[in-house]
């Protein structure tokens, strides 16, 4: 029997191509009209696609001509029937126009999500770093796992 597409891998491709165009509309799109955000960043939680759709469009416009591309490591899914839950790390990296690389951080990230017909929706997104004790500050960047040259994602 062949293995059920992986609807976090769709997800997340779509995730990489909708930030790295700044494309509020394609970004919006991944997400149910009911999604529930735990963000790392100000707020501490977001319902619903109108508030989600205004922090994207806040970030992309705040990059100006600088890019950001997400690099996808360690993604995990699990699928019962029209519901999956998966997580992942990404690291997004902020470049210049020229592509020089300006910053970096990574972040873990779990996804609820939901068919909705043929069609996977985000209908819940989680995501941390982990703090330090000592100083209370996030961790932003993860340990490199050993390289493995079959999977160099």
């Amino acid at each position: 029997m062949p293995e059920p597409p992986d609807p976090l891998a769709a997800i997340l491709a779509a995730y990489q191509a909708a930030v790295l165009a700044k494309d509020v509309d394609a970004f919006a799109a991944l997400y149910d009209d009911d999604v529930y955000v735990f963000d790392m960043w100000d707020t501490w939680s977001l319902q619903g696609i109108a508030a989600w759709r205004g922090i994207a469009g806040a970030w992309f416009s705040s990059l100006g001509a600088e890019q950001v591309y997400v690099r996808i490591r360690e993604a995990r899914c699990i699928v019962a029937d029209t519901l999956a839950v998966g997580h992942a790390i990404l690291t997004y990296t902020a470049c210049s126009a020229e592509g020089r690389p300006l910053r970096s951080l990574d972040n873990r990230i779990t996804l609820g999500l939901q068919r909705r017909g043929t069609v996977w929706k985000i209908v819940h997104e989680h995501t941390s770093a982990p703090i330090d004790h000592r100083s209370l500050h996030a961790t932003l960047t993860c340990p490199q796992p050993a390289s493995n040259p079959e999977n160099p994602t």
